[in-house]
């Protein structure tokens, strides 16, 4: 790698960790110059502004998201319901830390790149989740009785209402405090809840050893 490529990546790595802790709207690109320990002119000479490092990260995540699910559902070495559960432990892995501030932060402030966010989460996770799905039918894993595009909404449908804070202020504050999941927990218990309404009795208790 070069010394500009490995700037570059030190950068964004950098500038990915103070948006979510921070948000993309109080990160500054002072914060970034001075976490990097480096100048502000200097790191204008490799990003011109905060957005384009904001873009960059999440291409950055979109590629390897994408390679990763993509190798999984194709790989015919390991077993369906280990796909399964790597399925949910990428997810978790790479969209967990997504919190909800940060989302609203994108919508707000950089909807150009919540358009680009929301189109990549339609036409490929949630594609490749469905391959997933009608494999597992296909391979008598899955109920034939299920109906593969209805399990792909219900699934993107809850993740994106569970982690979109405009969604959850419509109910009373008891009920989003008892909630009291991270991320990566919603995940977990949404896969778990619908895997066990779709695998035949079968393969559940396969599914549970893996």
């Amino acid at each position: 790698m070069s010394k500009k490529a490995e700037i570059e990546s030190r950068i964004l790595e950098t500038a990915y960790r103070l948006f979510l802790v921070q948000g993309y709207r109080k990160t500054t690109m002072d914060d970034i110059a001075q976490e990097l320990s480096m100048s502000k002119k200097t790191l204008y000479k490799y990003y011109p502004g905060k957005m384009e490092l904001l873009a960059a990260t999440f291409d950055i995540l979109k590629n390897k998201l994408s390679i990763k699910v993509e190798s999984l559902v194709d790989n015919k070495y390991i077993s369906y319901p280990a796909k399964l559960k790597s399925m949910l432990t990428i997810l978790a892995t790479d969209l967990a830390p997504i919190n909800s501030e940060l989302l609203e932060d994108l919508r707000e402030h950089t909807p150009e790149i919540w358009k680009e966010i929301q189109e990549y989460i339609r036409q490929s996770a949630y594609l490749r989740f469905q391959k997933l799905i009608q494999e597992g039918v296909d391979k008598g894993f899955v109920s034939s009785q299920v109906n593969v595009s209805l399990v792909v909404l219900m699934y993107a449908s809850t993740i994106q209402n569970l982690i979109d804070p405009r969604f959850l202020s419509q109910f009373p504050d008891e009920m989003s405090q008892k909630l009291g999941l991270s991320t990566a927990e919603i995940y977990d218990q949404i896969i778990q809840v619908i895997y066990q309404g779709i695998l035949t009795d079968e393969s559940k208790d396969e599914f549970r050893k893996v």
